[in-house]
């Protein structure tokens, strides 16, 4: 079929290892996990800029640091940008980048679908931002969405949004969803089929499980989304009146379409962020994780109860008492497994030799800020609180206690923690612990006062207000904390440019840690493992390095352990690795170029959108597997 490609006159296979084009090119899966994290951030900072202009805007009454309707915008891809754009795709870096190697795999079982996965990803993402391009050359228009990130109909209809704002929302989110969806296959299937001998699914590293369990998700909840974005897609274009009341429509539908994704989607973004604070905690404290098994279990169980709490958020719809009741009751169901966790974590710590590093003070922060974003949530499970909270700023405060002082403080300890293996270099510790602190407080001083100004009546979504309400002190509060949260963003971003500067040379395993990727060397070679590891227990490296300690009761002993994770045996031997490709980033350009031709009804770039997919698809059918056989001599990584 190789033959057959080329012949047709596609492009050959790169060979190319390093440049740009072997960037482009990369199907492995390390370097998938990379560029997720490096654009994602990027998205971070850029999601950042638009709160800080939001918290100007707020700092003081009356003031028109903003226009009204550029508020709206704001507020709208401020969302938009930190939950698909940022916090998601940061999470997807360490999925990608860590998951074969926790479990002993060489690659993600279809590499070249991972690359197409981050390709539109990174489409999705310039699609939805090409709307400020356009607002800034015609300020008079209505490019960039404003309708909120939950896009309610019918404010997002044609008689309410009548600009192309809407449109570059529905569109980019259906460009982001492929890239999610093709990765949660792409995951699962990794996980079902390529576990090392002796892997079990039950002494899998946590982080391996929530990765799992959130790519179910991601399943199960994305065609909801998805089906809500082409109902509203055509509704606009075609004039199909699926969202339309006078035409027989129904608002409330999408509002249950959305939901059953949205909810759902904070357990996608929450998480693997639980699953980094589970790989850390048990490392710094010198312990194993404590009760594995229901970790496991509560992690599965949040995952089902995910897709039975999603009314919550409709109670002032007016869905009546009963089904108000019955949703009331499975949120505050939820809480259980969620405040397991909590404990588990804390008795993780309990009695450990606790080492302070940036890392585990992220951690820490993660546990303190989640849970104050938990016990908010839990008091939006009744429905007479939830009537009164639902549209003030107090809902504002839980979900950045969930996202930002959950989500971002883990992905940030994941950093620290796995800097050495991403990198082969070592973030600095001291500046790593003034980036926490100068975060930690930042962040409460910024969202923190939320709960106040909700409980004073501030509504959200507000543009300006006048003196008097009692909200002049808490929003100068708030706008200073954004001030100190961006310092040590600042200062993160400096000992990341310090590290890099510095040769790479890294131990593998500097934090004496428990799993099997720190088996290998740092960063890992393209094929991972020189021998695929035998696992002959939980935390199987802890207990190679520590056969004294013991595992269920008994010692690692050599005959439980018939091959070292990392050693090769014998004289050498070839390793099959999959060959590069650009197939990935062709199908993914015709996908977007698709995007912007049917938004602008363009035909030009429309035929050259559907070229690129049938060129990409037709080329990635027929270009064969086109890998390499690297040989490995025998020795240690």
């Amino acid at each position: 079929m190789a033959t057959a490609a080329k012949t047709l006159g596609f492009i050959p296979r790169p060979t190319a290892e390093t440049g740009f084009v072997s960037w482009l090119t990369t199907v492995d899966h390390k370097r998938i996990g990379l560029m997720y994290g490096v654009t994602a951030f990027l998205f971070f900072l850029f999601g950042g800029l638009e709160a800080f202009v939001i918290r100007l805007q707020l700092m003081k009454p009356n003031l028109d640091v903003v226009t009204a309707d550029t508020f709206n915008a704001l507020f709208t891809m401020h969302a938009t940008t930190m939950i698909f754009l940022a916090i998601m795709p940061m999470l997807a870096a360490f999925m990608n980048f860590l998951l074969p190697l926790q479990i002993g795999a060489r690659d993600v079982a279809f590499p070249r679908l991972n690359a197409f996965s981050y390709w539109s990803y990174l489409g999705g993402g310039i699609f939805i931002n090409t709307s400020w391009v356009l607002q800034v050359l015609n300020p008079a228009g209505r490019a960039v969405p404003d309708s909120g990130w939950f896009g309610y109909a019918n404010l997002t209809t044609v008689n309410f949004s009548g600009g192309m704002g809407p449109d570059f929302w529905t569109i980019g989110l259906l460009l982001l969803g492929i890239g999610t969806l093709v990765s949660g296959f792409n995951f699962i299937t990794t996980i079902l089929n390529m576990r090392a001998p002796g892997m079990s699914l039950m002494r899998m590293p946590i982080f391996s499980w929530t990765t799992m369990v959130t790519s179910v998700l991601v399943i199960f909840s994305f065609p909801a989304i998805t089906v809500a974005l082409l109902m509203l897609l055509f509704d606009r274009q075609f004039e199909a009146n699926f969202f339309n009341v006078a035409a027989g429509g129904n608002v409330v539908f999408w509002q249950h379409l959305f939901w059953t994704f949205g909810h759902p989607e904070v357990y996608i973004l929450i998480l693997p962020a639980m699953g980094i604070v589970s790989e850390i905690l048990p490392t710094y404290s010198r312990k194993p994780l404590f009760g594995y098994s229901v970790m496991v279990f509560s992690t599965a169980l949040i995952g089902f109860m995910g897709f039975t709490v999603w009314s919550h958020h409709m109670f002032a719809v007016g869905m009546g008492p009963v089904v108000n009741t019955i949703f009331g009751l499975t949120t505050m169901a939820i809480a259980i497994p969620t405040g397991v966790k909590i404990f588990n974590w804390l008795s993780t710590m309990w009695g450990g030799r606790v080492k302070f590093t940036s890392a585990m003070l992220f951690a820490l922060g993660f546990i303190m800020c989640f849970t104050i974003g938990g016990l908010s949530g839990f008091m939006h499970a009744l429905p007479p609180a939830n009537t009164q909270q639902t549209d003030t700023y107090f809902i504002v405060a839980h979900i950045h206690y969930v996202l930002i002082g959950g989500s971002i403080f883990a992905i940030f300890g994941g950093i620290y923690h796995w800097f050495p293996k991403f990198f082969g270099r070592m973030l600095d510790e001291k500046l790593g612990k003034w980036n926490f602190w100068l975060m930690f407080a930042g962040f409460n001083m910024f969202a923190f006062p939320f709960h106040f100004l909700g409980l004073m009546g501030m509504p959200r979504r507000i543009y300006t207000y006048d003196t008097g309400f009692g909200w002049d002190f808490w929003n100068m509060f708030s706008t200073i904390g954004v001030w100190v949260l961006t310092a040590g963003i600042l200062l993160f971003i400096w000992n990341f440019v310090q590290a890099m500067r510095k040769p790479a040379g890294t131990l593998s395993d500097p934090w004496d840690a428990r799993t099997i990727e720190w088996t290998t060397a740092s960063p890992p070679l393209p094929y991972n493992f020189k021998e695929v590891p035998v696992i002959a227990a939980r935390d199987d490296f802890w207990y190679k390095k520590y056969p004294d300690a013991g595992h269920g009761g008994k010692a690692a002993k050599k005959q439980d352990q018939p091959h070292a994770a990392g050693a090769v045996h014998g004289g050498g031997h070839g390793i099959h690795m999959p060959g590069q490709s650009y197939m990935p980033a062709l199908l993914a350009l015709g996908i977007t170029l698709l995007g912007y031709g049917l938004l602008f009804s363009n035909m030009i770039t429309t035929i050259i959108g559907v070229t690129g997919i049938f060129a990409g698809m037709f080329g990635w059918a027929f270009e064969g597997d086109g890998g390499t056989v690297i040989e490995v001599a025998g020795g240690d990584d």
